[in-house]
């Protein structure tokens, strides 16, 4: 090889080399265009206000004020079977009502959607999958004077009296035998009645109804046969305790991980979940010293025998003392008298 074609190789190799460092630095030294958001405020929605729902509204909730609530909708979207915010419109005649179709939040109200008081089929609507409706009869002292309301959540306690085998009285006790039961009417009330201040009107009522299981629908049915049933009102706040007593008994099962979505899930589960087992109870002789805080055992003394042949109830010299049962005794007659002397003892 000539030193010319030499000397040609190695300026197209300088040049080559050049030109891709120049390339590079171009490349590198530009920036690329970056994406900047509009920011702005959103378009105003032009429509009517139509009633929504302000959160999740499964099958069987009761509308409460604060379950909907009038939000505009964009007019070309709006049906004929929602509610629009107009002067004619009560939102009486929304309150009070069930849910038959599960709503999401944000979701307008259909009319379809609600089934009112009186309608056909709206209590098996306001049940949930399951569940059964039991109807307990109560008096104004047992019902929380009137303050319980379609909706709130009730413990159901049983007094009854135990007579027991022996003569003492009978054992007085109270026990709370059902817990955390949703109310679905009062009467035949099932929404809270409001007057024209819009304040909760309170109302006595003779018979509350219930939503349980089947097998609690038994339990009370079998209640009413033992005793009184009365009703006392859960507070609104969750409870510490009763999760932690759910949990280690694996009737609510913990999500793995850290969803939010989960652990609402499980909450809503225990929240609407009535409970039986692990009873509270109290006696009279918690309350005061003079009554009793077992059952009136058995008496197995056996009748005494009468000079002239008859029986006779032994003698207890006070209620709770203890009766031997006596041992063998000789009779002795002497002329018309019968005299009984234990074996051992004196005459």
């Amino acid at each position: 090889m000539d030193s010319r074609k030499i000397i040609l190789l190695v300026g197209a190799l300088i040049v080559a080399a050049i030109t891709a460092f120049m390339a590079r630095t171009l490349i590198m030294g530009s920036s690329a265009p970056a994406a900047s958001a509009m920011t702005g405020e959103p378009a105003p929605i032009n429509g009517p206000k139509v009633l929504v729902a302000t959160r999740a509204l499964p099958v069987g909730t009761i509308i409460d004020p604060t379950a909907v609530k009038f939000q505009p909708w964009p007019a070309e979207l709006v049906e004929g079977a929602y509610f629009q915010e107009a002067p004619e419109f009560d939102m009486k005649t929304v309150l009070g009502t069930v849910v038959r179709n599960p709503m999401t939040a944000g979701q307008p109200i259909t009319q379809g959607a609600l089934v009112k008081p009186g309608d056909r089929g709206f209590l098996a609507a306001a049940l949930g999958p399951g569940m059964r409706a039991v109807t307990v009869p109560v008096s104004t002292q047992s019902s929380v004077a009137g303050f319980v309301f379609p909706g709130d959540r009730i413990d159901l306690l049983l007094t009854q009296a135990v007579a027991g085998g022996g003569d003492g009285p009978p054992l007085k006790a109270a026990e709370t035998i059902m817990r955390n039961l949703r109310v679905l009417a009062t009467d035949q009330r099932t929404s809270q009645e409001k007057d024209e201040a819009g304040n909760t009107v309170v109302r006595a009522f003779s018979t509350v109804t219930i939503e349980a299981t089947p097998k609690i629908a038994e339990q009370i049915a079998v209640a009413q046969t033992l005793g009184s049933i009365s009703l006392s009102l859960r507070s609104i706040a969750d409870n510490t305790a009763e999760l932690e007593q759910a949990i280690a008994s694996g009737d609510v099962k913990v999500p793995e991980g850290t969803d939010p979505k989960a652990e609402k899930a499980m909450l809503l589960q225990l929240a609407s979940a009535p409970q039986t087992g692990n009873t509270t109870y109290a006696v009279g002789a918690d309350v005061s010293r003079f009554q009793r805080r077992t059952v009136p055992g058995k008496t197995d003394q056996p009748a005494m025998m009468t000079p002239n042949g008859g029986t006779m109830a032994p003698a207890v010299p006070y209620p709770g003392a203890v009766v031997r049962a006596p041992g063998p005794v000789v009779r002795i007659a002497r002329g018309n008298t019968v005299t009984e002397v234990p074996v051992g003892g004196k005459n």
